[in-house]
């Protein structure tokens, strides 16, 4: 049906999708063929604009109280100063920073705070990022086109980034297919989706956990619970739904269970598929390879 698929793949292993292109079992009578957009590490851009406050937390070191109200405050700052203008990066995050962290003495004189200089040390690890920019940015319009997969490779990308880089590109997904439905946007906007999308997530435990904190869980959840009514729909997969967030895994209304046999794996299942009934649950460690 010529879908629009976008692949979060953490360890590289969706790139032979590229294989379909060209394969005659994938011709059609009116001359389509599929489409395999696969985007390598070094092609991940992620517009620091697009991030908000607890995206920029997860990617710096750990910081004090302070620091997190500095830091707050700046972004709330720089937010307001910038207020529909999405070219702004890290150094202006930083100038931003300053002026949070000014403190006035006795005698009404301004000076400059202590934490200021610590969170450029720590934001300056931010800057240094190859996925995170000023301009270049993996907008709707470049990840969706009827037709065609994106696969989205992050298997050079630390934990946290893949984290980040997930939330805000599902956050990002979500906005434009309900802005384009609302008709809140033109054709010209770089979110503009006038189809249905589907996002996969490989290796979803990692986006998800159930008992970990998680840039994705909370998109994750609104996106299955709201998303299909605006034409958003989401695949997770992984071997071990057991790490997998209740919640998260609750709200998938199909699944396709193959072969497991560790105890806690199939305990979730029981108690997150509302279809999972005992006499499945003992048929599941007798699964062969590939069965569903």
């Amino acid at each position: 049906n010529r879908a629009a698929v976008l692949i979060f793949d953490p360890h590289g292993e969706y790139g032979t999708l590229a294989e379909m292109r060209g394969h005659p079992a994938f011709q059609t009578d009116d001359g389509y063929s599929p489409e395999v957009k696969v985007l390598t590490p070094d092609q991940v851009r992620i517009r620091v604009s697009s991030l908000d406050y607890a995206d920029i937390l997860t990617l710096l070191p750990e910081m004090s109280d302070r620091q997190q109200s500095i830091l707050n405050k700046a972004y709330a700052l720089i937010k307001r100063h910038k207020r529909g203008d999405y070219r702004w990066d890290v150094q202006d995050l930083i100038a931003a920073v300053y002026e949070a962290d000014k403190q006035t003495d006795e005698e009404g004189n301004e000076k400059a705070g202590s934490s200021a200089p610590a969170l450029e040390w720590k934001l300056e690890k931010l800057a240094r990022s190859p996925y995170f920019h000023a301009f270049e940015h993996c907008a709707p319009k470049d990840l969706f086109c009827p037709g065609q997969v994106t696969v989205l490779q992050m298997n050079e990308v630390s934990q946290e980034e893949q984290q980040v880089i997930c939330a805000a590109v599902l956050r990002q997904a979500n906005h434009a297919r309900m802005n384009t439905q609302k008709e809140l946007i033109s054709s010209e906007d770089e979110n503009y989706l006038p189809f249905p999308v589907f996002i996969l997530i490989e290796e979803a435990h990692r986006f998800a956990p159930a008992h970990e904190p998680s840039r994705c869980k909370a998109v994750l959840r609104t996106i299955l619970s709201e998303g299909r009514k605006f034409g958003l729909g989401v695949g997770l997969i992984t071997q071990r739904p057991g790490k997998l967030d209740s919640d998260v895994l609750s709200q998938c209304m199909s699944q396709f269970i193959m072969r497991i046999v560790n105890p806690v794996d199939q305990e979730s299942l029981k108690y997150g598929v509302e279809a999972a009934g005992r006499d499945l649950l003992k048929e599941l460690p007798a699964l062969t390879k590939g069965q569903i």
